[in-house]
């Protein structure tokens, strides 16, 4: 009874009192009478899911608005977005409500129903207001799409936040709607009242969202610094391009406002329903419609608030295409480091199947490798917004990490690097093929011939272990008659770990540490310098490049070889495009480069001898690890010189280590 549902006298309940007729109309009526969410839920016998009449006055939400013979198999709601939210427990009766009533694509439609560029104001325009307490559109993010969400940029899906305190009843009490503050001191031990956990920032969001310089202050007060800089770029956008300048209240309707003196500030005279903004553009609306989902709900930097992050962000970038002084954004960030990049393809490729293969569930999903640990096996899971703390800590107190023993790689390597930490990376960053899976695709076939059935084998990213351990681990095509480089050994017992060198929650390499020994380091991108054999590996004549540049000139010496070898040998011309997949494409007008229309899946290079496979697999392997140089660059340049050699390319002036 002390609760906002039931507070009879708040707005939410009483603006239709002084109406002729004084009823809640039936697009109001679900969620501000407990009659109409019955109506809409089919109770009284009505059709289900629309408000079939306005209902009485004076109605908040009771006991049997949520407790009823329909909510109590409630297990799906659709969102405004029209998107259906599956598999859900209680919760899926606060999420009717709490959805917010517009979504991406009804913005989208004012738009097109205008008909007008980005920066045309127009008069068939008018503000989006997505509703009031929008929980669950931030909590499911993507999956919801409540936020107006770019066309080209991916968006973070459902927060999980830790087993136990997922869904809304998990986290408020149902009835007093209060937030059980006792569960979350159970990890957050330093918070005291609801107002701390404003302050709360984990291991998984090291990066500078708003760009303040504060790594330490709560994702809250990243929020509000991102939406004061949108706000302000709002108002320098209506006065230059829409000309008209532009002022918010969050407690008047309609929220944004003719600032008359264009002062920045609404001052009491401005903020009236008379002097309402109007001089909407498409790429306006856009913004305000997210600076306003933003505001809207209080609880966003709890709820979602990298999802919320990402909306305000690119609000004002679109904004700054067409202001005269953009926004300097240098030091923001959008996203986090790729473990917790929930947005990312790594994380977001299954949502329209809505649920992760076994085969994959193990390094792309938040709860795949604890599985794997404790029985051996994967099973098919549900997508996941990232990893999550307890992929890695068995306990959220103490944050102690699960005890990885030695591990098994593709080619059937088993391998213990010493450090259990260690062995929790190698789980997933070991590549999914090896020299063995190569072999045993080939088969007896001759080199030169294509052979039914062969088709690309993709090694998978970010394989750095199997490169660390080379030999040892065959993660590499090794060809038969040639020794390789086993184990990268650092030279020094305190760097030969992987947390060694990256940091365990924001990956990047400790720069400040290798400058210990490399003294002449100022920044990350002097790594590539380093070198100490002073070999002309690539035969460019230069014995003091970095290993990295040595790596990227044999890269592209296999690349060359691998074109002049399928044009020459196969009369298959091949192109390379490392974003798409299958990577590997036929290049039907023979130009070198992928081409746009080429780009497509059923376009993938089909015409595979061994020999060419062999090359475009290392090829690969050495693309897709990136710090290949540093986890063991020799044993790369193996696989390179071997390659190109395999392949009739000139190694002439090379050296092989």
């Amino acid at each position: 009874m002390s609760s906002g549902h039931a507070d009879a006298a708040a707005e939410a309940f009483t603006h239709w009192n002084e109406e002729d007729p004084q009823v809640v109309p039936e697009a109001c009526a679900k969620c501000h009478s407990s009659t109409g969410y019955q109506d809409f839920l089919g109770v009284d016998g009505s059709e289900a899911g629309v408000v079939n009449a306005p209902h009485p006055i004076g109605a908040v939400v009771d006991c049997v608005a949520c407790h009823n013979d329909v909510t109590v198999t409630k297990t799906s709601v659709v969102m405004p977005s029209g998107i259906e939210i599956t598999g859900l427990g209680a919760e899926a009766r606060c999420m009717e409500c709490h959805q917010g009533r517009e979504s991406k694509f009804s913005v989208d439609q004012a738009i097109a129903d205008a008909g007008v560029d980005a920066d045309t104001v127009s008069e068939e325009l008018g503000f989006k207001n997505i509703h009031y307490f929008a929980a669950a559109a931030t909590k499911y993010g993507t999956l919801a799409k409540g936020g107006y969400e770019f066309d080209g940029n991916s968006y973070d899906a459902m927060f999980a936040h830790v087993d136990g305190y997922e869904t809304c009843d998990d986290c408020h009490n149902s009835h007093t709607l209060e937030i059980k503050l006792e569960g979350c001191t159970e990890c957050h031990t330093d918070v005291a009242s609801t107002d701390d956990l404003k302050d709360i920032r984990m291991a998984g969001s090291e990066v500078d969202y708003n760009g303040n310089g504060d790594l330490e202050e709560g994702i809250y007060y990243e929020l509000a610094g991102l939406q004061e800089t949108l706000l302000a770029s709002m108002q320098t956008y209506a006065a230059e391009v829409a000309g008209t300048p532009i002022g918010y209240d969050s407690a008047s309707y309609p929220y944004f406002f003719v600032d008359a003196d264009g002062s920045g500030e609404l001052e009491e005279g401005e903020v009236a329903f008379d002097n309402g903004f109007a001089a909407w553009t498409p790429r306006l609306l856009q913004a305000a419609y997210n600076y306003q989902t933003s505001v809207k709900d209080p609880g966003a930097y709890t709820h979602g608030g990298k999802y919320v992050i990402q909306l305000l962000y690119d609000s004002i970038a679109t904004l700054n295409e067409a202001i005269a002084e953009p926004v300097d954004m240098t030091a923001m960030r959008r996203i986090d480091a790729g473990h917790f990049a929930g947005s990312e393809e790594a994380f977001r490729h299954w949502d329209a199947e809505g649920a992760v293969p076994g085969s994959c569930a193990k390094c792309h999903t938040a709860g795949g490798l604890p599985l794997a640990l404790a029985e051996g096996v994967n099973i098919s899971a549900p997508p996941s917004n990232g990893l999550e703390c307890a992929t890695c800590h068995n306990d959220l107190v103490e944050f102690t990490r699960y005890e990885a023993k030695p591990v098994k790689f593709p080619s059937g390597a088993v391998i213990d690097s010493g450090d259990a930490d260690t062995n929790l990376c190698l789980n997933c960053h070991q590549g999914r093929e090896s020299t063995v899976s190569v072999n045993r695709l080939i088969g007896d076939a001759e080199p030169d011939e294509q052979a039914e059935g062969l088709r690309f084998l993709n090694p998978h990213y970010f394989a750095a272990g199997a490169t660390r351990w080379g030999a040892e681990a065959m993660g590499a095509y090794q060809y038969e008659g040639k020794e390789y480089l086993g184990f990268f050994d650092h030279g020094d017992g305190d760097v030969n770990q992987c947390a060694d060198c990256h940091s365990v929650h924001g990956l990047e390499v400790k720069v400040e540490d290798c400058a210990e020994c490399h003294e002449e380091l100022e920044d990350g991108a002097m790594l590539q310098d380093i070198r100490y054999t002073l070999t002309d590996f690539d035969g460019d004549g230069d014995e003091e490049e970095g290993l990295y540049y040595e790596i990227e000139t044999m890269t592209e010496v296999l690349f060359a070889a691998l074109q002049t070898y399928a044009a020459d040998t196969l009369g298959a011309p091949i192109a390379y495009d490392s974003h798409s997949y299958p990577y590997f494409f036929a290049d039907t007008n023979a130009n070198g480069v992928v081409d746009p229309e080429e780009a497509v899946s059923d376009n993938g290079f089909s015409g595979w001898s061994p020999r060419l496979l062999r090359g475009a697999y290392n090829y690969q392997w050495a693309t897709k690890d990136p710090g290949s140089y540093a986890h063991n660059g020799q044993y790369i340049i193996q696989t390179l010189y071997d390659s190109i050699e395999d392949l009739g390319g000139d190694v002439a002036a090379m050296t092989r280590p």
